[in-house]
């Protein structure tokens, strides 16, 4: 064999392996549809409000709505990635992100995902995502949530398998992860505190502060006191 014709092949076999070799991307922009309906939106962005305002003072936590997991490196090209609904990462730095690229973060998947149904997303959610979710995922808690039908259930990671969770008396779904439960309240799924206490959204907290206000002003106009000199 001629050198000139072991070159020219030397130079195909490096042009085929550098078509086939796919570098992890970085960057990546988050890559989901628009959200179905208004219960969609109005719901991610609840649990996103009271999240945050309930771990206000805490850093540990990433939390994040509609946006694009990207977790296979070698098949992103393939459109291996998911967008869950709601979903929850401990143990990480709280900061903005476009995305939440698994190779990027130091190989963290979701503690806590949540999931809102709808006629085109049911079976997809209940089967295809639950078993993602369970083996490849190995997320511990799992819900899903159909604000039609207001149909409500969650999961458990136990032994590499998930297992249905049990409501208490109220309801309401235990999330170890996040050491709350999660239950409906006014057609909508809402955190609620181990003792049972609504978790407010920022808003709602102000109004309670406000309401206590006045309590204590009122009371104080019982008793003769002028609040203004308290």
């Amino acid at each position: 064999m001629t050198i000139a014709k072991e070159l020219e092949i030397s130079q195909d076999t490096v042009q085929d392996v550098e078509e086939n070799v796919i570098l992890p991307p970085s960057n990546l922009y988050s890559d989901e549809p628009p959200l179905e309906t208004e219960l969609h939106l109005e719901e991610i962005i609840l649990l996103l409000k009271c999240l945050k305002w309930l771990w206000r003072d805490r850093t540990d936590f990433y939390a994040a709505g509609n946006l694009t997991i990207y977790y296979s490196s070698k098949k992103v090209r393939n459109e291996d990635f998911r967008g869950p609904d709601f979903f929850v990462v401990l143990d990480t730095e709280r900061k903005t992100r476009k995305s939440w690229t698994i190779w990027e973060e130091d190989g963290k998947y979701p503690n806590l995902i949540l999931e809102i149904l709808s006629p085109s997303t049911a079976d997809t959610d209940k089967n295809f995502k639950k078993k993602l979710y369970q083996d490849t995922f190995r997320t511990p808690d799992y819900f899903w949530f159909d604000p039609e039908s207001l149909e409500f259930a969650g999961f458990h990671l136990l032994d590499g398998k998930y297992e249905a969770l049990q409501p208490n008396a109220q309801g309401h779904l235990w999330s170890q992860q996040l050491g709350l439960y999660l239950g409906i309240y006014q057609g909508l799924v809402r955190f609620f505190t181990a003792d049972g206490q609504l978790v407010p959204t920022p808003e709602e907290s102000a109004e309670q502060q406000a309401q206590r206000a006045e309590r204590l002003a009122a009371k104080l106009r019982e008793l003769n006191i002028d609040p203004d000199t308290i």
